[in-house]
This record gives structure tokens, sequence and C-alpha cells, in this order.
């Protein structure tokens, strides 16, 4: 499912304030002008679901080579935990942000970890993640109504969990390096108000 199926209603956003709006289907979307895509791009890019600041979560995944990777391995940092598939192309126009974001914060105090939400074979995937300079850790799941992070009401879906391990925010649609950053920098000013 794309996420402009979704129906999504945000209490915490990267963007200051509260939406509800109901999305069309993506049949509908693909079938007008090609005037709707750019405005609809532009309103996706910024629609968030929130998660209610909750208990620290874990949970762990294989990447391409099997390696176990958990939540609890980053503690400490942001960890920006993207949900994708190779045939979204709102996934593939956010990774270069999402790649930028990682390389410069990994070493520091941020992470990425895209979790790949469809059922694709290793060798498909990891041509993939090659093609695509995919620097940041790839984990495999099959496509599931829920996770342990919360629900996934379209791709791609990106949650963002505080260096405590908890949940803090969710969006349903693409994200920019430049969203991510301010988004910390204002929870670390509420977190830390000081």
């Amino acid at each position: 499912m794309c996420y402009c199926r979704a129906m999504l209603a945000m209490t915490d956003s990267l963007i200051p304030g509260c939406l509800r709006i109901n999305l069309f289907s993506r049949t509908w979307l693909h079938n007008q002008d090609n005037f709707f895509m750019p405005v609809f791009a532009v309103v996706f890019a910024f629609l968030l679901a929130g998660a209610v600041r909750a208990e620290p979560v874990d949970y762990s995944l294989p990447d391409l080579k099997g390696v176990s990777h958990s939540l609890a391995d980053y503690k400490g940092k942001w960890v920006i935990v993207n949900y994708w598939a190779t045939w979204c192309p709102p996934c593939q126009e956010e990774i270069p942000d999402l790649v930028e974001f990682h390389d410069r914060h990994k070493n520091g105090d941020a992470v990425v970890i895209g979790i790949n939400f469809e059922d694709i074979g290793k060798e498909q995937l990891t041509s993939f993640v090659d093609s695509f300079l995919i620097s940041y850790p790839v984990l495999l799941s099959e496509p599931l109504p829920s996770t342990p992070l919360g629900s996934i009401p379209g791709l791609p879906t990106t949650f963002i969990i505080a260096p405590d391990g908890s949940p803090v925010a969710r969006q349903v649609g693409p994200v920019t390096g430049k969203q991510l950053d301010d988004y910390i920098e204002r929870k670390r000013k509420e977190l830390n108000p000081g």
C-alpha cells in the first residue's frame, strides 16, 4: 500500500500543528492531470501521524547478511526507523536524503535504519541497495499490519526513536534530512529546556 491510501491523524509532527486529512486512492492520483502530483507531493512531505511518547521499545531484525540489529544497539542516539519498499516511488525519492542524514550523524547523535517491508529476494534487494548507494543498515521484515513501533498504514512510514529508546513521532510519507534535523532539534529543546 502506498502512503497516499492512508488516513492520517497527526498529534506530533516534524511541523508544529495538528492536521487530519483523508487521502485519495493511488489510482485516482495517477489518473489525474500531472498538476495534482506536485501539490500532493508537497502536502504528503509534511503529513505526520505522531506516536505519543511511549515506553522504550526494542526488537531485532536481520540485515542482508543475516546479522541481527536491535534498537537497543543504538541507545543514546536518535534512531530514524524507515519502513520502505523497492517498488515505492516516494521511498526511492527520500533515500538520498536519508543517506545524507545518516552519513552526517552516524558517528554522533543519530542513525537511520531502513526496514524493507516487502517480499523480495535478498539478491534483488542487495542489488537495489547497492544501486541507490544506501549506507545505513537495511533490515528485512515481512509486510505486517502492525510492528512493535505501531501500524504501517502506507509506505514510506518513518518512526523517530528518542535516545532513551521511546518512539516520539511517526510520519507516513517521505521525509527530508532538514525535516529530521529540525524535528530532533525541537525535541531536544522540549526534553532539555535549559
